[in-house]
Parts: C-alpha cells; structure tokens; sequence
C-alpha cells in the first residue's frame, strides 16, 4: 500500500500500544470497556446530539446506539460522546434565540476538541437541529479523520382540516389572529397539531436545507438527507454510516478529499433547486473557510443564474421533506442536475465513489405522477431564489429569499428598530402599513450578540397579509421557514458601523431583486457626516460565551466565523 493511501487504522488511536510508558491510558481505556484485543482497533468517535430540549434532537439517542452497535460488531472501537443542541424553534422571538448561531462555534468546538483530546481514528457525528450540521462540518474539516454525518431526519407533518402543518403554521397563525382572521380556539388547534412527533423542522427549512446541503457534498449517504425520523430506514441509515467508516478508514478518505471547491458548488445547486434556507449561504461559506477554497458570497449568485428552482417545498410551496423523500428525494434532484450539466460528477463521497457512480441506478427523470420534483424544463423559477443584492446598505452583500414572492421592487419608507422585540411589538399593533420597509438593525453576529432570526415578525406580516407589500431588511437571520419581500444578513452590520445602522425614521430605501441592489436614497456626503456622529452601543454582555462571541465573530459575509 502507498504511502498515500496508507490505513487510518495505523495513525492516532496506536499511540495507547506504545510501551508500558503509555500504560495509564490504556489502564483508563479498561476500566470503559477496552480488553487485551481491542487496543489495536481503530477508535470511532460518536458525537450524540441526543437532547430533550427540541423534537429535533430528542430522537438522536437511537440511532447514536445503532451507529455505537455497528462499530462494535464491525471490529472498532466506539467512543460516544455528547454534543449540544439550542432549538432555533423554541428560541424563537426570545433572548435566547441569541444563542443559537453561537451554537454552531460551541458545538464545532466540542467535536474538535473530543476527538483530538482522544485521539480519534474517525468520527460519526449524529445531529438534528439547524446547528449540529455545520457546526459538526466545521469540526469534520478542522479534523481531517475519516468522517461521516448521519441526519437525525425530519419531523412528518401535522394536519388539521385536510392541511399539512409545520411549525411555521404557529408562527403565522399569531399573526392571522393578531389580524382577525382566526380566533384563540384555531390557534390553538394550530399549536396543538403542528408537530406531531420526533424530527427536525418538517419543510425544507435550515435543517432539512443543510442536511440536503451535506448529502450533495458527499459527507452522508445517499437518500439519508430527507427520511423521517420515526422511520425505520433512519435506524437502518445509521447502521450502514457506521459501516461506510471502515472502507474510508482503509483508503484513508477524509475531509480534504470530499469537501472540494466543486462540492461546494454542488451544495449550493442543490440548494437553489430545492428552494433552501437562505442559511444555507452563512454555513457553507463557514465551512469552507476550513478548506481554504476561497468560496465567496458572490459565488452563490454566478450559481443562482445557471440552476433553476423546482422544487415546490415550503415554505413558499406546497410540499414538504417527508413528500420529497418519496418522490426520490436529493438523489433525483441530483440526478436531473448532472443531466443538465449543472453538477459536477467526479467528486469523491463517502461512499468511496463520485456522485456520478452513487446516481447510477437513479432514474433520469423524477415519476411524472409526483407534483414535487417538477420538470427542470418547467420549474418554478428559471433561477435560483437565493439572491445577493448589494449597494449603499450592503457593500459586502446580504440575502434575498425570493421564492414564491410577487413583488420585486419595492421603495418605500424606512421604518426603524433597534431589536426584534420592538419591531414585532409594532406589527402586532398594527403600525406597519403597505410600502413601508423595515429596518430591524443591531442584531447581527456582533450586535445581537448572535444573529438571531427574524421569523416572528417575518411571519406576523404573512399572517396580517403584508407579505409582499412591506419589505423588511436586517443584519440579523432569517428561519428557512420565513418567506415574503426581506432581506438579512446586511453587512457590514450596524454594530460596526455599517450604513444599516445610520438609517433613520422615514428615510427612502429601495430593495431591487431583478438588479439585485439594496439603496438607500441618502448622498454620500450625508452617510458620511451620519457616520461621524455615529457610535457602536455599548456591548449587551460583560462575561460568558455571549461576551466571547462578540469579541471573536467575523461578519456574516464571509459565514460569521470566530477564527478569522
């Protein structure tokens, strides 16, 4: 075997075999279950996102306990550990909502720090909510040990009155009561029905749009992306990532090999074609900054102008993953792109094949008896929804989600807030009107802290009927559920003394998607003398993983990463 291909199996775990001199450690190794036979065996992390915080990660235990069976019986050596979880959901609309991007920095640490302080052979991360799928990619790429992720897998829809519900439906259904249009009893239905089960956010939200992401990426199994987590084929999707380890520990497969430029922009095609999370351009542009690819956020607009959308998901559409999975699920979108050329098909997976080989068997074109996956020649839009606008507001970028939406150019009045909390308090009381657009600022990676997403107020103009009538711009987040005229990750943010932050009560703003620009009507001479007089506010934490947050975070256009 040469040198480069040489096994995994002979590099990190064998430093517990040399000499009596390491003796305490294999002592240590013993006492949780180590015997004479297993010290030469490759050591296999499992990094288990099991929590009872969220639905998303509360059935993650069983399938970490299959992956843990299958290492065993495959002759190595699984070391489980625990990860966290913040649920985008729950924190949704609160301070705590703070923490969930600064979650992703937590759990890539912890992942990193386990398996070096261990000295893993490889790792199986297990992960359901939207930050255990770039935070364990973040740790993957840092490592570059064989490595494979296993989606905990969606939540199947609610249904109440013949319709499919998601937790976006409660969200919505807030502002359709605050508006007249329900009554308490139908919201509450709503609640009571909307999540009946395990599973992360069931339409093509963040979680569904980054495990859709990885899969397309090459660094989970084909099919694995879209299952139900109460499915049985999870468990046994678990068992078989387990089993793909060993090959990539033989032929030494790790992360530089998968996570190419070109599987980058498979991802982000993937992406465009699903109608995914406008999240998906803050992770995979962290992520890759791990591999040195010098990926931008322009790169996700030359992508956008060449792959269409056609896939009619919700948030904007009518489906969800669970429908998406039966009608052949990311392999077929997959497939219906490399046939187009829009794919590249050489790169490597953790299968140990290219993704032209894993699609070999899929059928050319999606069953014509689905409404899912429609034809690329007829899709739902000729481009991708993901828009990049810039100008005065965002010299650096910020995200459009267009999907679904009518209007496409909107000038209209600055309405201002300084916080999430202020801006919903003023929709709910009905003092936002038709043509306004608003500014809800100071709530980007440094000024929130954390960039928290805006789907409270995002969806209460759904629900009072204002979706595409008042736009809405933000150095904050968006859930993948939100939907409607907005545009987030502003950079530079307000906190850093981006114009965002210099806009005032009444001042024109105009938000152009066919140009892809974000203006405001103000002369440079008048930005620059507001900047003068401007001063950052003062910093919301003195202590803690917030405060270190602040200090370390990098703007969101290039992924909000605390490295930089």
């Amino acid at each position: 075997m040469t040198d480069e291909v040489k096994p995994a199996l002979n590099r990190k775990s064998r430093v517990i075999t040399q000499g009596d001199r390491r003796s305490p450690n294999r002592a240590m190794l013993r006492a949780v279950g180590f015997n004479d036979n297993d010290f030469n065996k490759p050591i296999i992390g499992i990094a288990n996102g099991q929590s009872d915080v969220t639905p998303c990660n509360a059935g993650l235990g069983k399938l970490a306990d299959v992956a843990k069976s299958e290492i065993k019986r495959s002759n190595g050596m699984p070391q489980m550990f625990g990860t966290i979880t913040v649920s985008d959901g729950i924190s949704m609309g609160t301070e705590g909502m703070k923490c969930s991007l600064v979650s992703r920095e937590v759990i890539a640490d912890s992942i990193e720090a386990v398996c070096r302080g261990a000295n893993m052979d490889a790792v199986i991360c297990v992960g359901g909510c939207d930050k255990n799928m770039p935070g364990a990619l973040i740790a993957m790429a840092r490592l570059d040990i064989p490595s494979i992720f296993v989606y905990g897998g969606t939540i199947k829809p609610g249904h109440l009155d013949g319709k499919d519900l998601t937790v976006v439906s409660s969200f919505e259904a807030v502002g359709q009561h605050s508006a007249g249009t329900i009554n308490y009893d139908q919201l509450t239905d709503i609640e009571k029905n909307a999540c009946p089960g395990f599973g992360s956010c069931g339409g093509m939200y963040t979680a569904n749009t980054m495990s859709s992401a990885i899969e397309a990426m090459g660094m989970s199994l084909p099919y694995s992306s879209t299952m139900s987590n109460e499915d049985k084929e999870k468990e046994l999707n678990a068992q078989k990532s387990a089993q793909a380890l060993f090959p990539m520990l033989e032929k030494n497969i790790t992360p530089k090999d998968i996570l190419t430029r070109e599987a980058f922009e498979n991802a982000i095609s993937v992406v465009m074609a699903v109608g995914g999370s406008t999240n998906a351009v803050l992770h995979l542009l962290a992520i890759s900054s791990y591999m040195n690819l010098d990926l931008t956020i322009d790169d996700f607009e030359i992508i956008r102008k060449r792959v269409p959308h056609f896939c009619d998901l919700k948030p904007s559409g009518q489906f969800v993953t669970v429908d998406l999975h039966r009608a052949g699920g990311i392999p077929q979108v997959m497939k219906i792109l490399l046939n187009k050329g829009l794919l590249h098909g050489d790169c490597m997976t953790v299968t140990g094949e290219t993704v032209s080989e894993n699609l070999k068997e899929v059928s050319n074109q999606a069953n014509p008896s689905q409404k899912i996956i429609l034809p690329i020649e007829n899709p739902l839009s000729p481009e991708g929804h993901l828009v990049i606008l810039k100008g005065n507001i965002s010299p650096e970028g910020s995200v459009a989600k267009v999907s679904g939406i009518k209007t496409r150019r909107i000038e209209g009045p600055a309405r201002v807030f300084d916080s999430e909390e202020e801006c919903l308090d003023a929709i709910i009381n009905d003092q936002i009107i038709d043509g306004d657009i608003v500014v809800i600022r100071y709530e980007g990676p440094k000024g929130g802290p954390g960039m928290r997403e805006m789907l409270a107020p995002t969806s209460a103009l759904v629900g009072k009927g204002l979706g595409d009538k008042v736009g809405l711009i933000t150095d904050g987040r968006f859930s993948g559920g939100t939907h409607g005229l907005v545009v987030g990750h502003v950079a530079p943010e307000a906190q850093v003394g981006g114009v965002i932050g210099l806009i005032q009560e009444g001042d024109k703003i105009v938000i152009d998607i066919e140009n892809r620009v974000l203006d405001t009507i103000l002369s440079d001479e008048e930005i620059k003398l507001r900047k003068e007089k401007w001063k950052p506010l003062a910093p919301k934490y003195k202590k803690g993983v917030l405060a270190k947050y602040e200090k370390l975070v990098s703007s969101a256009s290039i992924g909000a990463i605390t490295d930089e």
